[in-house]
């Protein structure tokens, strides 16, 4: 049967609706702008986004016709004074190229999370904290000053001491106060280029929590691989790992080199990393390190970013995408807390081979910066149609021990939960109704849990 022509033709041929992923890729309808002058773009957008490394919905627009400006091409550096080591730079400003241009010249930033692939706007959206929280709490502290633009389109630079409640507001505010257009912190001084590190085997997660809490009166960094899939003797069994910048003594003399990096080509198929390979991954990492203490000087690159040797890593989760749910467990909940929430993670069965767990120190002055003093445990799953009951369940007990979830990572907590576990939401709801009563700045992270309009 032959059929006529104008049947086909009948419907025109539309081009596809254009997305933006976070890292977890899942998308959302919606653009972004890439620019140059961020002062000028800014006063026309509703959120800007950097090189989009947060896993959740935080970065993404929350209807398709908001306009999102994408910072990373305003990334000069304004100024620097090497001898105190303050740095002014334009927010796109990488970490990447905050280390391959200081590192070298004996400075460090004094807090980085674990990938290189930030702009110092998201840095200061996220209030991000790394290995040395229990020493130097988050980036916010060491900032100095924000060049903002409001959503009323006015300009202002705030401190912590002029216009202090927007400047705590916007540390950890996930971009919803305002553009940041500069942003101006002190780096740190290094010994040397190069990382002492020590690590340990641990055989389960109560020796795990002893070492931990041990290991941080000695050393400034400590962080811990934890198993996430293995019951019993098992439960949270990891490898710790602690270090220290080097001194010029213990180190080479030499530069660390230029890391090269692996790539992931295509995605995997959706069912390539389960409940299986994951355990079997678990076992051999662990087990690769055979002995039970090894000390050694590694690059920055190595200590600091593992996961950015391979890069598009996340498409090993395949076309469904993924979340992390990082939490952090008080330390007056005790130890008995952490073994129950891994107790219950195990039990779901949802966990990838990436789970990671640190010491946390004093709670910051940001209004919504994600850690308090305790446990933090942060896990990757892959989405599935069960992933909303297995957050569910883990933020009720979370909520339960007066701990607390991070928005950079978040992207299926419900409202309710949320408020149930930020007692500081008031605070930052009131500076948002004082510095953008019309809600101009909102992300998809906003309207699912601050409940901003949709359209």
């Amino acid at each position: 049967m032959r059929y006529a022509p104008s049947v086909f033709m009948s419907a025109p041929q539309l081009p596809p609706v254009p997305t933006l992923a976070a890292w977890g890729r899942l998308p959302k309808p919606g653009s972004e702008w890439v620019v140059d002058d961020l002062e000028r773009a800014s006063s026309m957008a509703n959120l800007s986004r950097g090189l989009g490394r947060s896993y959740g919905d935080s970065s993404l627009p929350a209807c398709a016709s908001d306009k999102v400006i994408a910072t990373r091409r305003a990334n000069r550096i304004l100024s620097f004074d090497a001898a105190t080591g303050v740095l002014r730079a334009e927010a796109g400003l990488s970490l990447e190229d905050i280390n391959r241009l200081f590192i070298p010249r004996g400075f460090f930033t004094p807090v980085t999370p674990g990938t290189k692939f930030v702009t110092l706007g998201g840095m200061v959206a996220s209030d991000v904290h790394g290995k040395n929280h229990h020493v130097e709490g988050c980036f916010g502290g060491h900032v100095r000053a924000l060049k903002m633009r409001l959503a009323d389109g006015s300009l202002v630079e705030t401190t912590p001491t002029a216009e202090p409640e927007l400047f705590w507001a916007t540390v950890g505010g996930m971009g919803l106060l305002g553009h940041v257009l500069e942003v101006e912190f002190a780096l740190k001084r290094i010994p040397s280029p190069w990382i002492l590190q020590e690590s340990e085997r641990v055989a389960g997660i109560d020796d795990f929590l002893t070492v931990l809490n041990t290991s941080a009166p000695l050393w400034p960094m400590t962080v811990g691989w934890i198993d996430c899939l293995n019951a019993g003797k098992n439960l949270g069994r990891g490898i710790l790992m602690a270090g220290r910048w080097a001194e010029k003594h213990e180190a080479p003399d030499a530069l660390p080199p230029v890391p090269g990096a692996l790539s992931v080509p295509v995605d995997f198929p959706n069912l390539a990393l389960n409940k299986l390979t994951a355990s079997v991954f678990n076992t051999a990492y662990y087990w690769k390190h055979w002995q039970q203490r090894v000390r050694k000087v590694i690059s920055p690159e190595t200590f600091f970013y593992p996961l950015d040797a391979v890069h598009q890593w996340n498409r090993v989760y395949g076309p469904r995408g993924f979340t992390q749910y990082q939490c952090v467990i008080p330390r007056a909940a005790g130890a008995p807390a952490v073994r129950e929430f891994m107790v219950r993670l195990t039990k779901f069965g949802a966990a990838s081979p990436l789970c990671v767990i640190k010491d946390c120190g004093p709670e910051g002055k940001g209004l919504l910066s994600f850690p308090l003093e305790g446990t933090s445990i942060a896990v990757d799953m892959a989405v599935s149609p069960d992933i909303q009951r297995v957050v569910d369940s883990l933020n009720e007990f979370v909520i339960a021990t007066g701990g607390r979830i991070y928005l950079t990572k978040d992207a299926f907590t419900r409202p309710c939960h949320f408020r149930a576990m930020e007692p500081r939401l008031p605070a930052f709801e009131a500076a948002r109704a004082k510095y953008d009563p019309q809600r101009v700045l909102r992300s998809a992270q906003s309207v699912r849990l601050f409940g901003d309009r949709a359209s």
